[in-house]
C-alpha cells in the first residue's frame, strides 16, 4: 500500500487528526459526564495494550497521512505508560504534533515528564473558578490542583495551554466572566463549549441548552469582541480577539450544536478497545483490534480504517427528530 494514502469521505474531507482514547477510566465523576457511582469500565483485556495502540498510531502516522495525534480518556494520565507512548509517536517519520485533553488534577506533577517525553501542547478542562460549584459538578474537591496544573504547564513549555469550559444552564453560566479574566490574565487560550448529548441522556437538552450566541452575548458586557483574522480551517473553535483596556488576548467559542462545523472536520478516533469512529455521534464503528489479534497486516488494518473513514456521514445530525444519541458515553468514546 502506498504510504499517500490517505483517510479519505465521499465529500472530499481528509483526516488528519487523530484522537486516541488510552482509557475509559477517570477520577472526576463530572455530572454531565457520567453518573457519580461511574461507569461499568471496559474490562483491561479487551482494552488495546501499548503495543497495540503505538502499532496503530504508527500506521495512521506511516500510511494514512496523520499529522496530529491527540491522547485523550477518560483521563489520559490514569495511563502510567503515557509518556512511553508519546515518545514513540513523537519517534514516528514524519513526527506528528502531540497534545493531550486532560482533567488536570494531575498534569502538575507529570507536565515537565511528558514534555521531555514529546508533548507539544494541553487542553485542561475547568468548568468553574469557584470551588463548590466545581466540586459540585465533579464532585471532587480538586480545583487548587487543576489551576496549579495551568500554571505549571505554562512554565514547562506547553503552549499555548488551553483551556475548555462546558457551560451549562443554571449551573456554571455565572463563571463566564470569571473564567474569562482569568484564562487572559495567565495567558491560556480559554474556549467554551456547547454541551453536547454524549453523557447521561437526562443531563441535556436542546430547548435549554446555552448556545454560542448566549455566550458570546455575556462576553460581550465585559469585552470588546473581533473575529480573529487567521482563518479557522479545519479547527473546531471559532476565534474571537477579546480586549479591555487592560486585558487582551483570544477565546474560542466551539459551537457545535448551533452552527456544526462537519464540513470541515478532520478527524478520526480511536477508542480504547481499538474500535475506529468516524465522527464523534457515529453509531458504527470498526474494530481494528479484533483484526489486529486474529493476525491482520499493517496493510489490512489501514484498509479498514479506510473503509470505515470513507463512509463517514454530511453531519452529525444533532439536530434531526431522527437523531439517536451514540451507545458509548464520552468517557467511553475519547473527546
Amino acid at each position: 500500500m502506498s504510504t499517500q494514502t490517505l483517510l479519505a469521505d465521499r465529500f472530499g474531507r481528509v483526516a488528519r487528526d487523530l484522537r486516541v482514547s488510552l482509557t475509559d477510566r477517570c477520577n472526576l465523576r463530572c455530572t454531565y459526564c457520567m453518573p457519580a457511582q461511574g461507569m461499568e469500565w471496559i474490562p483491561t483485556e479487551e482494552t488495546l495494550t501499548d503495543d497495540e495502540t503505538i502499532r496503530l498510531i504508527r500506521i495512521a502516522v506511516e500510511k494514512l497521512g496523520i499529522r496530529q495525534v491527540r491522547f485523550t480518556g477518560g483521563e489520559p494520565l490514569l495511563r502510567k505508560s503515557l509518556p512511553e507512548i508519546i515518545a514513540a509517536t513523537k519517534a514516528l517519520s514524519p513526527a506528528p504534533s502531540t497534545a493531550i485533553t486532560t482533567n488536570g488534577v494531575s498534569l502538575h506533577r507529570h507536565a515537565k515528564k511528558l514534555k521531555e517525553a514529546g508533548l507539544d501542547r494541553v487542553n485542561i478542562s475547568l468548568d468553574s473558578l469557584d470551588n463548590e460549584t466545581y466540586s459540585r459538578l465533579t464532585r471532587r474537591d480538586r480545583l487548587a490542583d487543576v489551576l496549579t496544573s495551568i500554571r505549571v504547564s505554562g512554565e514547562v513549555g506547553l503552549t499555548p495551554v488551553k483551556v475548555n469550559t462546558v457551560v451549562m444552564p443554571g449551573v456554571n453560566e455565572d463563571d463566564i466572566i470569571p473564567l474569562a479574566e482569568y484564562c487572559l490574565k495567565h495567558k491560556a487560550q480559554l474556549r467554551f463549549i456547547e454541551q453536547m448529548p454524549l453523557g447521561p441522556p437526562e443531563t441535556w437538552h436542546r430547548a435549554t441548552m446555552v448556545t454560542a450566541e448566549h455566550i458570546l452575548d455575556t462576553l460581550r458586557t465585559r469585552f470588546s469582541l473581533e473575529p480573529a483574522e487567521a482563518p479557522r480551517g479545519s479547527a473546531p473553535a471559532a476565534l474571537w480577539h477579546a480586549t479591555d483596556g487592560s486585558l487582551d488576548g483570544y477565546i474560542g467559542v466551539i459551537a457545535a450544536v448551533t452552527h456544526p462545523f462537519c464540513g470541515d472536520c478532520d478527524r478520526t478516533r480511536l477508542t480504547t478497545d481499538g474500535a475506529v469512529r468516524n465522527c464523534l455521534f457515529a453509531r458504527e464503528e470498526t474494530s481494528l483490534r479484533d483484526l489486529m489479534r486474529s493476525g491482520a497486516s499493517d496493510d489490512e488494518l489501514a484498509t479498514a480504517w479506510q473503509e470505515c473513514m470513507s463512509v463517514k456521514k454530511a453531519g452529525h445530525g444533532i439536530d434531526s427528530p431522527l437523531f439517536i444519541q451514540p451507545d458509548r458515553t464520552m468517557s467511553a468514546i475519547g473527546g
